[in-house]
C-alpha cells in the first residue's frame, strides 16, 4: 500500500495527478536488486522467484528523483521525460506552494551562514505604465534617489522586484533597455494566471508606487567578439533581455549582421513594433523575423521586418541559413528554450555559440 507519508501532495498538486515512477526493462534487468535495497520509499519489492524487482507502489517515488535509474549498472530503469514535472513547476500554484512552505518553515530552512554577495538593494519608482497587449505590462522605473540606481547593470541583465507591504519574494524580470545614463529601467512584465505579483501589479500598481529591487542580476550578456553575425530568438516577453542587447549593438555596431526572430501566438500579441521599427531604421544591418501561429493579416512594415506562420522553431527549419556562422541569443519560455537548445544541436551548432538567458537551459 502506498505510504500516505510519501504520497501527500506535491507543491500543492495532488500526487495521484503526477505520473513520475520508474518502469522496469525486464529484458535488460540482471535482477541484482541495487534499485530494490536502495530505494527507501519502498516503490519496489523483489520477485526472488524470477530474481526481479517490481514497482509496487509508485506513489511512494519521490517527484523527480531518478536515483534508482542512474545507479542501475544494466540500465534497465526508465521514468517519463522530466518536461513533466518542469512543466508543473511553472504553474503559479506550484511556485505559490514553494513560497509559502518557505515562509512557513524559515525557522528551520533559513540559512544562518551570512554569504556575501555583490547585489545591490535600490528604491524605484514607478514613472509610467503601459499596457500595449491584454497581457503584457511595459514599465519604466526610475531611483528614488538620485545616483542610487543600476547604472552598472549590462545589457540582458535582470533585477528581481518586491511587492510593496507583502511577506511574498521577490519575482525576477528582464531589463528591456541598455543603460541611459539617468538609471531608468524598463521591463516587460507578462500577466501570468493567477500569479501574485503580476496580478498586483496589473490590478493595483500605479504611477508613483515605490518598489524594492535587487541587482543587477545574470550573465545572459553579449559574449561575442566584433564582427560576428548573430541571431537573437526571442518567446513572448523573452524579447525583453534582446531588445537590451539589440539596443547595445545598434549604438555601437548599427552595420553589424544580425537578425531577431520573435514568436507570438498571434499577431496582435506583438507589442513592440515601434520600438522594432525604430531599430531597423537606425541599423541597416539588422533583419527581424516575426512569427505567429495564427498569422492574419499582419499590419504594414518596413522591407526589413517581414512576418511568418508558425513558431520560432519552424522558422529555424524552414531556413536553414539563420543559424549558420552566427552567434545565438535566446529568451523566452524555458519550454521554447529546450526545444531550441535540443533543435540546434540536431543542426550541429555548437554548444559555445549558443547563448540562453538566466530563465532558460
Amino acid at each position: 500500500m502506498p505510504n500516505p507519508q510519501f504520497t501527500k501532495p506535491w507543491h500543492g498538486v495532488p500526487r495521484e495527478q503526477i505520473h513520475w515512477n520508474p518502469t522496469v526493462l525486464e529484458d535488460a534487468c540482471i535482477g541484482c536488486g541495487t534499485c530494490v535495497t536502495g530505494c527507501s520509499r519502498l516503490v519496489y519489492r523483489f520477485d526472488f522467484e524470477r530474481k526481479k524487482p517490481v514497482v509496487v507502489d509508485p506513489l511512494n517515488c519521490m517527484v523527480g528523483c531518478t536515483t534508482c535509474a542512474n545507479t542501475c549498472p544494466a540500465h534497465a530503469l526508465v521514468f517519463p521525460p522530466i518536461e513533466s514535472v518542469l512543466a508543473l513547476e511553472g504553474l503559479a500554484q506550484v511556485r505559490h506552494a514553494v513560497e509559502d512552505d518557505l515562509q512557513a518553515r524559515q525557522d528551520i530552512l533559513a540559512a544562518s551562514a551570512h554569504v556575501p554577495h555583490p547585489d545591490r538593494i535600490v528604491k524605484l519608482v514607478v514613472q509610467s505604465m503601459d499596457k500595449p497587449a491584454a497581457d503584457v505590462l511595459c514599465l519604466t522605473l526610475t531611483p528614488v534617489t538620485a545616483g542610487a540606481c543600476f547604472c552598472e547593470f549590462v545589457p540582458g541583465q535582470y533585477i528581481e522586484l518586491w511587492q510593496p507591504e507583502s511577506s511574498h519574494l521577490s519575482r525576477a524580470y528582464s531589463i528591456a533597455n541598455a543603460p541611459h545614463g539617468d538609471g531608468s529601467i524598463i521591463l516587460h512584465i507578462r500577466r501570468v494566471e493567477g500569479g501574485r505579483f503580476t496580478q498586483w501589479a496589473f490590478e493595483t500598481m500605479k504611477v508613483g508606487d515605490t518598489l524594492q529591487a535587487r541587482g543587477p542580476l545574470g550573465a545572459f550578456t553579449m559574449r561575442s567578439p566584433v564582427g560576428v553575425p548573430l541571431l537573437f530568438v526571442a518567446g513572448g516577453t523573452g524579447l525583453a533581455p534582446v531588445l537590451a542587447l539589440l539596443e547595445q549593438q545598434v549604438y555601437f555596431a548599427p552595420q553589424r549582421d544580425m537578425v531577431l526572430l520573435w514568436g507570438m501566438r498571434q499577431v496582435s500579441d506583438f507589442y513592440a513594433l515601434d520600438t522594432l521599427q525604430a531599430l531597423t531604421t537606425r541599423a541597416p544591418g539588422l533583419r527581424v523575423v516575426l512569427v505567429s501561429q495564427q498569422l492574419e493579416k499582419p499590419p504594414a512594415m518596413p522591407l526589413a521586418v517581414r512576418f511568418g506562420s508558425g513558431t520560432v522553431l519552424d522558422a529555424l527549419a524552414q531556413d536553414a541559413s539563420l543559424p549558420g556562422g552566427r552567434d545565438i541569443y535566446a529568451a523566452g519560455p524555458p519550454v521554447m528554450l529546450r526545444e531550441l537548445a535540443h533543435a540546434l544541436d540536431q543542426q550541429g551548432v555548437a554548444k559555445s555559440r549558443v547563448h540562453m538567458d538566466s530563465f532558460g537551459v
